[in-house]
Parts: C-alpha cells; sequence; structure tokens
C-alpha cells in the first residue's frame, strides 16, 4: 500500500503542474491586459489634461485682455466725469466750440503752394 500511495503522489504531482501552468498564464494574460487598459487610460488622459492647459492658457489670456479694456474704460468713464475733458472732446470730434470761441486751423505750408 505504501507503495501505491507513493506512486499516486508521483501521479498527482505532474498533473498539478500543468494545472499551475495554465493558471500562471491566465493570470500572465490578465495582467497584460489590466497593464494594457492603464497604460492607454493614462495616455488619452495626458492628451486631455494636454488640451485642457491649452485651453485654461487661452482663456487667461482672453481675461488678460478683458480686463485691461475694462480698465481703460473706467479710466475714460473717470475722464469723462471731467467738464474740460469733455470740452476737448467736443471740440476734436465734433467741432463744437464755446459761444465767442474761435478756432484756429492749422495748415500746412505745402497746402499753400
Amino acid at each position: 500500500m505504501r507503495g501505491g500511495s507513493q506512486q499516486h503522489k508521483k501521479q498527482t504531482a505532474p498533473s498539478s503542474n500543468p494545472g499551475a501552468r495554465r493558471r500562471l498564464r491566465i493570470w500572465m494574460v490578465v495582467m497584460v491586459l489590466f497593464l494594457g487598459w492603464a497604460i492607454y487610460t493614462f495616455v488619452v488622459q495626458s492628451i486631455h489634461l494636454s488640451e485642457k492647459k491649452a485651453e485654461l492658457a487661452q482663456q487667461e489670456a482672453k481675461k488678460v485682455q478683458a480686463e485691461a479694456a475694462l480698465a481703460q474704460s473706467q479710466n475714460e468713464v473717470k475722464r469723462l466725469e471731467d467738464p474740460e475733458y469733455i470740452g476737448q472732446v467736443a471740440r476734436k470730434q465734433y467741432g463744437m466750440y464755446l459761444p465767442g470761441e474761435k478756432p484756429i486751423w492749422a495748415t500746412d505750408p505745402e497746402e499753400k503752394n
């Protein structure tokens, strides 16, 4: 009987070895698939992140430009509260003068010829 049980152990050991190899192969396939998926996800997210960074930089540039325009508009509003500046704008842009004021027109000496 002892000889038979040893023989049975010998038969069991080689038969479990192919199963272990099969499990190892399955495990390797699963790991390769998982790592492939992880690398794919990382690459896609990196591309998406770089696109978002470029978009953010573009939006920040627009924000700076809009803030500059706002500051210029606020400065213009402050200047329009001054009556002297309003008079200057009226004279330059609309040709309006105060009563009794005579406009002086500068002419180019070359135009006289």
